[in-house]
């Protein structure tokens, strides 16, 4: 087995590896809905570790997922719209828990 199928931080083949699943189940993620300049909406989602989860993948299901534009910057989630309670339910099936997302 080659080092590259190992993970470094739990030493479990990357098929076994937990580290993912833990770091999610530790977040508490707030979504909330910003009105910028000429009443645009954007939805905002904090709390999201960009060390532990690969912000830049859970923003591209988003944004297809809700067919809209959107962009990680800031270890923060930012989507064009309104789509605070569809992107709670993709993040809830992407395995973040329920319990630790709030919607503002």
């Amino acid at each position: 087995m080659s080092k590259s199928q190992i993970c470094p931080i739990c030493g479990l083949p990357k098929d076994l590896c937990v580290c993912q699943s833990i770091a999610k189940e530790q977040q508490v993620i707030k979504i909330k809905l910003e009105t910028r300049k000429w009443g645009r909406e954007v939805t905002i989602i904090n709390g999201i570790n960009d060390k532990d989860v690969n912000i830049h993948q859970v923003v591209s299901v988003l944004k297809s997922r809700l067919a809209c534009g959107g962009t990680a910057k800031e270890g923060r989630i930012e989507l064009q719209g309104d789509h605070r309670q569809r992107a709670k339910e993709i993040l809830i099936e992407l395995g973040f828990p329920k319990e630790n997302i709030e919607v503002e």
